[in-house]
């Protein structure tokens, strides 16, 4: 190649299979964390010791809402590890991004890998040493991108402020 020749970046591939897995062992461990809370808060919420001892003394509803929410994460995660399997074989070659697509964004100069989930926004996974941060198409960042293709450089309006970004590639 001589000197006049610009060289072209080729965008590297992460792979997005073992993203997906690690994104379903995050949950999965999240899961088992607040499947032990929930049954504590319950056994805590029925404990004899508990029962109100008058009108004021709210020890027991408090652990039962404490209860009911991490009852209500439970399920959620649930459904989020499901949500994530049904992943595994989408493919996105070429196509415009949608939920399932792993896509490689250049933010002002700055590369920086998303994978768009169903749910689970804000989880973090390493993959390759590359970190991988889960938006959905409910976010900012997520619904700015739904329907772009690779290649496509746009101006998105993020936390009020405006960033040039590159799609790099998408899969």
């Amino acid at each position: 190649m001589n000197h006049t020749q610009e060289l072209q970046r080729i965008p590297y591939q992460v792979n997005k299979k073992a993203v997906i897995q690690k994104i379903i062992k995050s949950l999965q461990a999240e899961l088992e964390t607040y499947t032990r809370a929930a049954k504590a808060s319950h056994a805590e919420a029925t404990a004899e010791e508990n029962r109100a001892e008058n009108k004021y003394d709210t020890r027991g509803l408090e652990a039962s809402y404490l209860a009911t929410g991490q009852a209500n994460k439970v399920l959620e995660l649930e459904a989020a590890i499901e949500a994530f399997s049904d992943l595994k074989s989408k493919s996105f070659d070429d196509s415009p991004i949608d939920v399932g697509a792993l896509v490689e964004l250049d933010q002002d100069g700055e590369n920086a890998f998303y994978f768009i989930g169903p749910s689970a926004g804000g989880t973090e996974v390493t993959e390759d040493e590359h970190e991988v941060l889960v938006i959905t198409p409910q976010s900012p960042l997520g619904s700015q991108l739904q329907g772009r293709q690779p290649a496509e450089q746009l101006e998105l309006s993020m936390a009020g402020a405006k960033q040039h970004i590159k799609i790099i590639s998408v899969s």
